[in-house]
């Protein structure tokens, strides 16, 4: 392995390990001076070795990102580390200042969450804006002095010891490597700097190769154990991109009292901007106070858009599964999600506050995503998340396991089925073993199953373990008229919707069928050309993306009901919540369909173009209200029109004013509460 003797590469590997222990040594002293963990703690909970690990493998990530402009000065053709003076100087010169940057962070990190118990993040940014204070402060409550010079006597000590290892390796006699020798160094020390990027190494998947992210340290649901797994540069740099001006509180509050009375607050309060409403167990919930709650099963449906659906007028009998549910339970004639996107959907599903974000996702947001959820008013509930593929895609991992108390995540890596495509196991497998493990809880307990589809997404993997479901081929010019962009697309949506009609029987045979209440919802559909079956309002005014099915299905609780009035993914947790009798606390925008105690109109908002200057709307069973989202150019259209582009707000005055109001008051009061939810 003469490959090794490359002094180049002696270097780097060395400075990789001197960053590492430096990290390694300041993470120790965060634990065991700053941390709310206490020392009695390390050896009792389970969650604090493994999380102290993936915090040590931020810390790897860290040194070796550090280390790649090094990697560049070392390996330049003619003026590198080992033979230029000069690259040599300006080696030296990043080092130093990178060294006095880091451990000034990491420093700064410490005051951060001693003072507020949140580790560094672009939050502290705010502080620039009253920058004497923030100095007076600091000088005031710190001693300084000291804090400065260990700062620099540290720095100065790292920088020595990187001195001495150039003394040591670029210093040294050249040893002669022939070109395929450092040809395999070259390959081998990649893979291994890929890897330690990734931060995984037993549970990569190569096919998908999802990074370590900061959600993994909140695997445990504790936010003080997780704060010891987060890098504080690593996690500064992740926060960065947040919107410096997340909500505008003028805005909220001239809205206020508009939201407060449509979402019937208890306690309506301006001045605290208070959206909480109290609900108690409810007169029309299906089972007597004191008896067992049923079940209850979410079914997230991957980009299944109601215009693909048979009860929705798709006449290509694509659904058969789901159309028997939605002519035996509870179905949705107008239902909309806030914002397309699953993390999205999965978002809102859970808080009951639509992700408004105009950068990114709020998932991706670690300041928020610890939020208030009706769930956890579920307490007899044992809670179960399952998901076919990694839950560390837009981090939706820290939103389910920081919000819902108690919850067993299931991911890739807990099935027995093989993973078919990037999304994991398929959906048929997914429904599986979600059965096997319903059937096997306690009978006397009642579970909350939160399932979340992925097939019906590209590549649109039909697998090879299918039962007896079988392909069509219809001609392209057909599907296409009804919505399906291709064969594939299809039928994918025919094996989803035969994965849930196996999953009901599934369900009857383990026994747990007749007392569950299963809960089937799109998470967005694609948009697309008008189509015969559906108003020309879905398309000519973007509600197409928005337009999903929705059904509650529970034969032996529920009578068939058709829902006409609009309803969005925020009402389906306060709904299913006073179906059980449950008495929770409501702090987002959601209602639960049957209080019509303030007789207030149902209307859902929804982003209909999304982006940094998005276009917003209201929809309510008769209108749409829509308008740029600062409020201006406002027009109102007819759901049911054949020319629903004629602006009619001129023959409705008093609804088009309220319910311009009510538009902009929901877009501002959804940004807000993404940080209002967030639990204490």
């Amino acid at each position: 392995m003469h490959w090794l003797q490359s002094r180049r590469l002696h270097y780097l590997l060395g400075g990789v390990l001197v960053l590492f222990l430096l990290f390694a040594l300041l993470r120790a002293l965060f634990v065991l001076g700053f941390s709310s963990i206490e020392a009695a703690e390390y050896g009792v909970d389970q969650h604090f070795w493994p999380t102290l690990l993936i915090g040590l493998r931020f810390d790897l990530r860290l040194a070796i990102l550090c280390m790649l402009p090094m990697a560049l000065l070392a390996y330049l053709p003619f003026f590198n580390l080992a033979n230029n003076r000069w690259s040599l100087i300006l080696a030296r010169a990043y080092l130093l200042l990178g060294l006095l940057a880091l451990v000034l962070l990491y420093f700064l990190d410490f005051g951060h969450y001693d003072y507020l118990g949140v580790r560094l993040n672009a939050t502290v940014f705010r502080f620039a804006g009253d920058a004497d204070i923030s100095t007076t402060m600091l000088w005031q409550s710190y001693p300084v002095v000291w804090i400065v010079l260990a700062w620099l006597a540290l720095a100065g000590l790292v920088f020595a010891a990187f001195l001495l290892l150039e003394r040591f390796t670029l210093q040294r006699r050249a040893a002669n490597i022939s070109r395929v020798q450092a040809g395999l160094g070259a390959v081998v020390i990649t893979v291994l700097t890929v890897l330690g990027l990734l931060g995984r190494v037993a549970d990569v998947n190569f096919a998908n190769p999802v990074p370590l992210r900061w959600s993994d340290a909140y695997f445990s649901g504790n936010a003080d154990l997780a704060a010891i797994g987060l890098n504080p540069v690593i996690f500064l740099y992740d926060t960065a991109w947040m919107e410096s001006t997340p909500y505008d509180r003028e805005q909220v509050a001239s809205h206020y009292q508009v939201m407060a009375d449509y979402l019937g607050v208890d306690h309506p309060d301006e001045a605290s901007l208070d959206f909480t409403r109290h609900r108690g167990p409810q007169p029309h919930r299906v089972v007597e106070t004191g008896e067992r709650p049923p079940n209850v099963v979410f079914v997230m449906l991957e980009s299944l858009g109601a215009s693909r659906v048979g009860a929705y007028g798709n006449p290509l009998d694509t659904t058969p599964a789901l159309d028997h549910i939605a002519a035996n339970g509870w179905f949705f004639e107008r239902f909309f999600v806030p914002v397309t996107g699953t993390a999205k959907t999965v978002w809102a599903s859970i808080s009951g506050v639509p992700d408004v974000s105009r950068e990114e996702t709020a998932s991706r947001n670690p300041l928020i995503s610890n939020q208030h959820t009706v769930i956890n008013a579920f307490e007899d509930h044992q809670k179960l998340y399952m998901i076919g593929g990694a839950a560390g895609w837009a981090n939706i991992k820290a939103l389910i396991q920081q919000s819902i108390d108690g919850v067993s995540l299931y991911e890739e890596g807990h099935w027995q089925g093989p993973n078919v495509d990037v999304w994991g196991i398929s959906d048929l497998q997914l429904f599986k073993e979600a059965d096997q493990m319903l059937r096997s809880l306690p009978a006397d307990q009642p579970f909350f199953a939160y399932i979340q589809t992925a097939g019906n997404h590209r590549p649109f993997t039909i697998p090879e373990d299918r039962g007896d479901f079988e392909e069509r081929y219809p001609a392209q010019e057909e599907v296409e008229k009804w919505g399906f962009r291709s064969i594939a697309q299809y039928n994918a949506v025919r094996f989803l919707d035969y994965s849930i009609g196996r999953f009901m029987d599934m369900a009857r045979e383990s026994g747990y069928f007749d007392n569950t209440v299963f809960v089937f919802f799109g998470d967005h559909n694609n948009r697309i050309t008008q189509l015969p079956h559906m108003p020309p309002i879905y398309e000519q005014l973007w509600l197409e993306s928005n337009h999903v099915p929705h059904m509650i299905y529970a034969p032996a609780l529920l009578k068939p009901r058709v829902i006409e009035p609009a309803v969005g993914l925020a009402d389906v947790l306060p709904t299913v919540a006073g179906l059980l009798g449950i008495d929770y606390v409501n702090r987002g925008m959601g209602r639960d369909l049957q209080l019509t105690d303030h007789g207030k109109e149902r209307a859902v908002p929804v982003v209909l173009v999304e982006g940094s200057f998005p276009i917003i709307g209201l929809v309510t069973q008769e209108f749409l209200l829509k308008m740029n989202y600062d409020g201006s150019d406002p027009t109102l259209h007819a759901m049911d029109s054949a020319e629903p582009t004629n602006n009619v707000a001129a023959q409705h005055p008093e609804k088009f004013e309220y319910l311009r109001q009510l538009t902009r008051g929901a877009y501002e009061t959804s940004r807000y509460m993404l940080y209002s939810n967030v639990r204490e």
